[in-house]
């Protein structure tokens, strides 16, 4: 596919945050295309989403950051096919680029339907600026791929004026909005009422906390919804899973009608890009059964279910049989250390540097728990095996000048500028990390197959990676015991995110809000549950919960045990199935 430079900075289909990837205290380098800011969508899939949007040769049309104009140049094409020819087409089309090479590129790419009126249909500007202009157009069709950039990599004004007009429409952004987020709501507010829009987005769509506000004011805005998910990446380099957006029908404001007549939300999946745009669009979309939405918070990864599945699962939400795990714990990151290959040591490193007393035992990846529970034992395994499993812990010796072998060490660290980096800068003094706490539980960030907890034995804390879960009353083993249940790894399925690699990530947020009985019963004891995990029968330990937990406790039929046993198998399988497929691509 042709690869898409955004309009400014650096590129949200971009990598997850674009975090730096670390290995022996070097820094590898980043795609630089990710860098940029996007990627340009084949002319094929630009033509079939125009093919769908564009159904009359009058309608004018947008394309709010054309790059180098292949959405325009399918939308030309759309429209001569529709009966539109000659040179007049160029009234009907304004694309809007902020490069003015690659607007340059977007003139001369049109040049060959539209002669020299080409020049008047691109215009090198900063979207938002543009749409901030008195008098601007409204138009029939939104067509495009907004840049995926986050907000910290995009620069003033725009970001300023994105947020604003974001504002204005009555959102509220905050530090994690992306930039595609007010592309999409700009963009919507030129619509005219029964206008469409076709663009590519990322998935992030369906499942962020940030697009929350985002998917209730499209299905204020919008009669019918369209979301085609596919099970290879669009973008092969971006690792970025992506999802094709159909609107219909616009409401250019909200109004009784999105709560007597609501937003049909259907979603449709496929194997391959390939397999999409060799299908005309209402083949596609034929056969997919609409979705009753729900105007809060929840997520739309829920409308891979069923509708039958989707309201079963909000019948189980809403029922006194479950509750929110935030009901009986908290969960919160783990340490932040600002600069871990200074911070956590092997066993070797501490005895050679003679920082003894001055480090606590650590869990320093979700390798590390294997079961349902880690002890004193546990912990001694790993660190005999020389895992990273020690936390340079100095709080207590604040106030008190550092002397011997911990001196020593320390101004290593100067010598190497740990202590310039941002989390230690802002530290006093830098080398006393914060948040240091003994868990209860630890509880996995990134999931492959089921949303672990695992109770803490030791004395142990938890680098990020890993979050951990401190009880509000209720006894810890009981809480790990009763989340292995179908009902657990379904909600989290739902509550959580997946990226392109296939794994689900679960913020503390959203762990907190995966379901649980509301009563903690007598489940399988944490210590049998461990040993058969550790022996690969996840699965035992599923079924006889069930038999006890679900059916027992909270009342729940054979077939509603085995319903969610099958969404959770579904939902895995699909975020799993993009996993093999990225592999498979690159091998």
């Amino acid at each position: 596919m042709n690869r898409r430079i955004s309009a400014i900075g650096s590129n949200s289909a971009t990598i997850r945050d674009e975090h730096e990837r670390k290995h022996k205290g070097r820094f590898t380098e980043l795609d630089p295309d990710k860098l940029r800011g996007g990627y340009y969508t084949s002319l094929e899939l630009a033509r079939w989403l125009c093919a769908w949007a564009i159904r009359d040769p009058k309608e004018s049309v947008l394309e709010p950051s054309c790059g180098d104009g292949s959405f325009l140049e399918a939308a030309s094409a759309r429209l001569e096919e529709l009966g539109t020819h000659g040179p007049s087409r160029a009234n009907q089309l304004c694309g809007v680029e902020i490069i003015p090479d690659e607007a340059d590129k977007a003139r001369r790419r049109l040049r060959g339907g539209l002669g020299y009126r080409a020049d008047d249909v691109v215009e090198s500007s900063d979207f938002f600026a543009w749409w901030s202009r008195p008098g601007r157009s409204t138009f029939d069709v939104v067509i495009g791929n907004p840049p995926f950039i986050r907000y910290q990599s995009f620069p003033e004004p725009h970001r300023s004026r994105a947020m604003s007009i974001m504002k204005q429409q009555g959102l509220l952004p905050n530090r994690m909005t992306n930039i595609w987020v007010p592309f999409v709501v700009a963009a919507l507010a030129v619509l005219k009422e029964g206008g469409r829009m076709a663009l590519v987005l990322p998935a992030e769509l369906l499942q962020v906390s940030y697009a929350a506000q985002l998917r209730s004011f499209l299905t204020d805005r919008f009669s019918r919804i369209d979301i085609i998910a596919c099970n290879e990446l669009f973008f092969e380099k971006a690792e970025q899973e992506v999802l094709l957006f159909l609107a219909d029908e616009a409401r250019t404001a909200p109004s009784d009608l999105s709560v007597s007549n609501p937003c049909k939300v259907n979603l449709t999946e496929s194997d391959s890009v390939a397999d999409i745009v060799k299908r005309e669009p209402l083949t596609v979309l034929h056969g997919a059964l609409p979705k009753t939405v729900c105007h809060d918070s929840e997520k739309w990864l829920k409308y891979f279910l069923s509708s039958d599945e989707i309201t079963f699962m909000r019948a189980l939400r809403a029922s006194d049989n479950t509750t929110d795990l935030g009901t009986f714990a908290s969960v919160n990151v783990g340490v932040v250390t600002g600069k871990n290959q200074f911070f956590v040591l092997c066993k070797s490193d501490v005895e050679e540097l003679g920082l003894e007393e001055y480090t606590i035992p650590l869990i320093g990846r979700s390798a590390h728990l294997e079961g349902a529970l880690i002890d004193e034992a546990g912990w001694r395994m790993l660190a005999d095996d020389e895992q990273r499993v020690h936390l340079l812990h100095l709080a207590p010796i604040n106030g008190t000048k550092p002397m011997g072998a911990l001196a020593h060490y320390l101004r290593l660290g100067e010598e190497q500028g740990v202590d310039k980096g941002y989390k230690c800068s802002i530290r006093k003094p830098w080398y006393a990390v914060p948040s240091v706490y003994i868990p209860d539980a630890f509880v996995f960030r990134q999931i492959y197959d089921f949303p672990r907890i695992v109770l803490n034995r030791t004395g142990a804390t938890a680098t990020d990676t890993i979050h951990r879960m401190r009880s509000k009353g209720s006894d810890p083993q009981a809480i790990v015991a009763n989340s292995y249940s179908y009902l657990t790894a379904a909600s989290a399925e739902i509550e959580g995110r997946s990226y392109g690699g296939g794994v689900l990530e679960l913020e503390p947020t959203e762990a907190e809000k995966v379901l649980m009985p509301a009563t903690l019963v007598d489940a399988i004891p944490v210590e049998e549950c461990d040993a058969l995990i550790r022996a690969g029968r996840l699965e035992t330990v599923l079924e006889e919960n069930s038999s006890c937990v679900l059916r027992g406790q909270m009342g729940l039929s054979k077939t509603e045990c085995k319903m969610l046993r099958d969404i959770w198998n579904k939902m895995r399988t699909r975020r799993l199935a993009r996993r093999r497929a990225g592999r498979k691509k690159r091998s």
